[in-house]
């Protein structure tokens, strides 16, 4: 039987799991403690309650509760790059914690290019990703079609002191954009996508997983470069597998070697792993 890769994020000194069980998660963001749900979590608390119930804020009923006193915004900071963390009506802070470990790898895949490269980040969100791009010297286009998402990428590059590097805002469709960027001959060496389940572009254009993902990756086998780095793509709360990513992603790139497997985060209590999202990534 073939061993499931999977990626497990580390060194992030601002993010704990601290604990997880009865369908949430404790966790740590720089120096609050949030409790968010999760209904995977099907296994039993590792703490007790007396620990839980230090946290300053809860998620439930679909909002954030508060129970310490705590900023709505405060910063965290990864390696040399620093950005915000917001209690979003959506659960989410803005931070994908498990996403640390394609930072890490996007950062030296630029760094060891020893040539300046082109990076595209679609469904770019608040940029991490982007930031650690144009801070490793790549010259960097971030696409979103949220104008507060893209807002909240600025506030970060701002914190960063990334304000001299060569990023590109773009809030627009992304099957629109690399389309258009066909007709212009561009290329990049790398792209970095999260595409969501459902979602919506700035004029209305709706986005459907598994009907608009082929129609995206066809565009972007388009404007790859001759000598690529790589294209990531993750996923979240979709029904399919890694497998579904790493088969798509070798219909487009053939000449890539694909990999896929589950990103996950380390519990402090007991060390278990928490899956949290898929990826495949060629490269």
């Amino acid at each position: 039987m073939r061993a499931m890769n999977l990626l497990v994020a580390k060194d992030f000194e601002d993010y704990e799991l601290i604990d997880s069980g009865d369908g949430k998660r404790f966790e740590r963001f720089g120096k609050y403690k949030l409790i968010r749900p999760d209904p995977q979590i099907i296994w039993k608390k590792g703490l007790d309650e007396s620990q839980w119930n230090s946290c300053n804020v809860v998620f439930e009923n679909e909002r954030w509760k508060k129970r310490l006193k705590m900023a709505d915004k405060w910063l965290l900071r990864w390696r040399n790059i620093s950005f915000y963390a917001k209690l979003t009506p959506f659960k989410h802070t803005g931070v994908f914690p498990e996403q640390s470990i394609h930072w890490e790898y996007i950062g030296n895949k630029v760094k060891n290019a020893n040539r300046e490269v082109n990076i595209l980040n679609l469904f770019a969100y608040t940029g991490i990703a982007s930031l650690v791009a144009a801070s490793a010297g790549a010259r960097v286009t971030h696409l979103d079609a949220s104008i507060q998402s893209m807002k909240w990428s600025k506030e970060n590059q701002a914190i960063s002191n990334l304000g001299d590097k060569p990023i590109r805002w773009i809030l627009d469709d992304a099957i629109k954009f690399t389309k258009r960027e066909i007709k212009r001959k561009k290329t990049y060496d790398g792209i970095i996508m999260d595409p969501p389940v459902y979602g919506h572009g700035p004029g209305g254009e709706t986005w459907d997983f598994n009907k608009s993902l082929p129609i995206l990756l066809d565009n972007c086998s388009k404007i790859i470069s001759q000598n690529p780095l790589f294209v990531i793509m993750n996923a979240y709360a979709i029904s399919s597998s890694s497998e579904t990513l790493k088969n798509i992603l070798r219909d487009f790139f053939p000449e890539m070697i694909v990999e896929s497997g589950e990103l996950g985060i380390k519990e402090k209590s007991k060390g278990r792993i928490l899956s949290t999202g898929i990826f495949a990534r060629a490269t």
